[in-house]
């Protein structure tokens, strides 16, 4: 065995094996896998298979795609027959809201370059004869779906990774895991039979693919991962005459099956077939901590747990009732709360890596591989892998919310989650001082990165639930007066969920001037700036404020909340940096990665212990001057300024700016005096009218003004030039990303700072029709361009004052300016679209600047 490497990878199953290969592939042969017993010996040995590219998310349907087409690639490296078999599938839809679903999954399907069709039922049921039309009433039929050997597909990458250097050490237990002095890693290694110390190897990076142990392996680092095993069960028929008959006649597999009512999917095995259902009645397998001697094994069966779900098979499927059972396959499969992996580097444990709880291994492990290895190469994926980041989540993210959002997850499997859809399990543990007050308007909560937010606010006397749908909901009316309310007088929303940074050290304004591609602000002034990674694309849409300096005090807001002077003099300026609230554990990895070594800058994540308020509309200059002696009017407290105040008694953080596009102010405060700032202005607000609005009528009041927000319209699939951000950037200074945005865009950046080339962010009105059917865009719909498929749509919605629905997207920047005839494809009906120039609602920013 090897006593150091560049990388250890522990865990030998289909992602493990993918990791090992994808390094070796990318150049790196110092390279090792070490497994406890056997490949495959978790979960992978007894996987059904399954692979395909449909997902929810496009970015992660293309890594599906990417790991299917891989297949042959290691077939041929390895010599290993990796067992594929491609028939093709079919997805039942067996209601009208189904039957739109895969109408937009097929639609997604176009800008993607998948091969899907819808088809009748009984154009579904010639496909596949054990279906009985009666029970459906549509079907999407995708060609690039199929099965492969699971063991077959990991022994195939791990003999490729070895042919090109990699090392395999199978019956070698990875027991402990320590960090060294110089900032490596040393994995001690046993015999997995004898306990014999084996000795350890040091190197730069782990990576923790231990799937079943998972967990095992993070708590080696301190980590605790969000990850759980549920028990999984399918089941194996004797030969049925149907599938013998359908392989005699057409010479090919029977399509694999998705029964979406029945919660169940199937595929031909031998000359029957294969049923896997994801159960109501579904199990948790060892919750806490996973037996290390657990190997090759399989749970006992209970199929009166999956009793009902056999129930439906019979019904939906009539060959199921006579059909004898071959075999029971009930083993455990590891699941992350909202179903997708756990992939990147570990925010304060650098060099440490997971690539675990992927429960799709044989559609996913390609890309997950290759992800992970782009990542330790070249400090970045490759790719926008948001979806599957292990940074999506948070401390929030605890054994038992874990829990109850893998059962939750589970159970919801194969159905619809609606756009306007916020789940119930893990829900109300995170939430503000003014949650009670909210409450009691009636309000009707989401939740973002664990923290309960206010969606809108229901009339009296309803109960405060929102009707989910993919057209226009009960929230309908109530978010449009919300809207109104902001642009005729003044609102009120909570702006807790935002994730804020305190930036601090002598070195601060060097620090954050080298990390964002945007000007830092001179003291007292905010400014819009981008953060951009080495290829010169967003990894951040952030807001930076330079705090006044007051030497000899705590200054306001920040000394209550972090405790002690204000160091001004002492340690140079600070700054608060806000973002997007989901990103909030991103921001800190990017962050930490690039923290100069000389301690010269430090941060501190500010969280929930600072609350917000925002207040905007033309009149929240006369509200906030009537609960401050500060000088608030248009001369004293410009556009873009930031300063300490006194909002009655509280010492807050005022700043003027507003995510509405209107006049606006935001309120910084601790958390002990929110409840009081709030009550504040809501008595005072009385006389002006205000209202308080929540995130679905900011959506239509941001649509309006054109304004993208974070995971929608910027990620890391576009730089700021493309995105309509290229006006906040500065060309004339060095920065992360500026040398790949000036190879793309030239030294000065594009004329206008606006793209000329590759993709570019635009806004459209569409025209939906008229009446309850009504449909907006929700997002990735394909825009079209004189016939042809060109773009997607990133996100959208109605634009109440504007009376417009609104989409944004990206389309290439060549037809930016085109006189063609644009559409948008909703709910599969393509709607005409016409561009946007500048934006819907004061495009001249006046309003901002009153």
């Amino acid at each position: 065995m090897k006593t150091d490497a560049q990388v250890v990878v522990v865990g030998g199953g289909v992602v493990g094996a993918s990791v090992l290969y994808h390094l070796t592939k990318a150049g790196w042969a110092d390279v090792v896998l070490v497994e406890r017993t056997e490949l495959t010996a978790g979960s992978t040995w007894h996987s059904a298979g399954g692979m395909h590219t449909l997902n929810s998310d496009p970015n992660v349907a293309r890594l599906q795609r990417y790991t299917i087409e891989l297949y042959a690639e290691i077939e041929r490296i390895s010599g290993q027959d990796c067992g594929v078999h491609m028939p093709g599938g079919v997805m039942l839809a067996d209601t009208p809201e189904r039957l739109d679903w895969l109408k937009m999954t097929h639609a997604r399907g176009r800008y993607l370059g998948m091969e899907t069709e819808l088809v009748s039922v009984a154009e579904a049921a010639e496909l596949v004869p054990l279906i009985d039309p009666q029970h459906f009433v549509g079907a999407l039929v995708d060609a690039h779906e199929g099965h492969v050997d699971p063991a077959g597909v990991t022994h195939a990458f791990a003999r490729a990774a070895r042919a090109a250097g990699a090392e395999v050490y199978r019956n070698c237990w990875a027991r402990a895991i320590e960090r060294r002095r110089d900032g490596g890693w040393r994995v001690l290694v046993y015999d997995t039979a004898s306990g014999e110390d084996l000795g350890a190897i040091d190197c730069e990076h782990v990576v923790n693919c231990g799937g079943l142990w998972a967990r095992e392996v993070g708590r080696m680092v301190g980590l605790e991962l969000p990850v759980l095993a549920m028990e999984h069960t399918y089941i194996v028929t004797e030969p049925l005459e149907e599938v013998i008959e359908y392989n005699r006649r057409t010479g090919s597999r029977l399509r694999h099956v998705i029964d979406f009512g029945g919660e169940m999917y199937m595929r031909q095995e031998g000359e029957g077939m294969l049923l896997g259902t994801y159960e109501q009645a579904c199990l948790p397998w060892s919750p806490r901590q996973t037996p290390w001697d657990f190997s090759m094994r399989l749970l006992p069966s209970d199929l009166d747990r999956i009793a009902d779900s056999l129930e439906v098979a019979f019904a939906h499927f009539p060959a199921f009732a006579a059909a004898g059972i071959q075999r029971v396959v009930n083993g455990p499969f590891t699941f992350a709360p909202d179903g997708n992996p756990l992939v990147g580097p570990v925010r304060g444990l650098p060099g440490y890596w997971t690539a675990c709880g992927v429960m799709a291994g044989l559609s996913q492990c390609g890309g997950v591989g290759l992800s992970v290895a782009n990542w330790i190469i070249a400090e970045d994926p490759g790719f926008d892998v948001w979806a599957m980041d292990v940074a999506r989540f948070g401390d929030y993210a605890t054994l038992a919310y874990t829990n109850a959002k893998v059962r939750e997850n589970y159970t919801r499997r194969f159905r619809i989650t609606f756009p306007n859809e916020f789940l119930p399990a893990g829900r109300g543990v995170q939430t503000s001082p003014i949650y009670d007050r909210l409450a009691a308007a009636n309000a009707v909560w989401g939740d973002a990165f664990g923290l309960e937010s206010a969606l809108w606010f229901q009339e009296d006397g309803l109960e405060p639930v929102e009707e989910v749908t993919f057209g226009r909901s009960n929230a309908w009316d109530r978010v449009r007066a919300e809207t109104l309310a902001v642009r005729a007088g003044v609102g009120m929303m909570e702006t807790t969920g935002f994730a804020k940074f305190l930036v601090s050290g002598p070195g601060a304004r060097e620090w954050l001037d080298q990390l964002l591609a945007g000007r830092i602000p001179i003291s007292g002034r905010m400014a819009l700036t981008p953060m951009t990674n080495p290829a010169g694309n967003l990894v951040g849409d952030l807001t930076v404020a330079c705090l006044p300096a007051t030497p000899g005090r705590a200054e306001g807001p920040a000394g209550t909340v972090v405790g002690g002077a204000t160091g001004n003099v002492r340690d140079g300026e600070r700054f608060v940096v806000f973002g997007s609230g989901i990103a909030e554990r991103y921001y800190e990895r990017w962050f930490d990665a690039h923290l100069p070594a000389d301690g010269s800058v430090s941060y501190q994540t500010l969280g929930a212990e600072l609350c917000g308020l925002a207040i905007a509309g033309p009149a929240a200059r006369d509200l906030l001057a009537e609960v401050t002696d500060a000088d608030v009017s248009a001369h004293g407290m410009r556009f873009m300024a930031f300063g300490e105040m006194e909002v009655g008694q509280a010492p807050v953080w005022c700043g003027r700016i507003s995510f509405t596009g209107d006049l606006g102010y935001e309120l910084w405060m601790p958390a002990r005096y929110q409840r009081y700032v709030f009550d504040l202005l809501r008595s005072a607000g009385k006389a002006h009218g205000l209202e308080l609005f929540g995130l679905h009528a900011l959506n239509s009041l941001r649509l309006e003004k054109g304004f993208g927000s974070w995971l929608r319209e910027y990620r890391p699939d576009y730089d700021p030039f493309e995105a309509g951000l290229g006006r906040f950037v500065r060309m004339e200074k060095d920065f992360i990303g500026r040398e790949a945005l000036a190879k793309k865009h030239g030294e000065a950046g594009p004329p206008g700072g606006v793209a000329a080339t590759g993709l570019r962010l635009c806004t459209w009105t569409v025209d939906i029709g008229a009446g309850a059917d009504a449909c907006d865009v929700i997002g990735d719909e394909p825009v079209w361009h004189d016939g042809e498929v060109v773009g997607w749509v990133t996100s959208g919605g109605y634009a109440h004052h504007s009376e417009a629905s609104v989409a944004m997207g990206y389309i290439p920047a060549e037809l930016a300016d085109s006189s063609g005839r644009f559409e948008i494809e909703i709910v599969g009906t393509r709607r005409p679209a016409k561009l946007v120039d500048g934006c819907l609602w004061d495009p001249e920013g006046t309003r901002m600047r009153a």
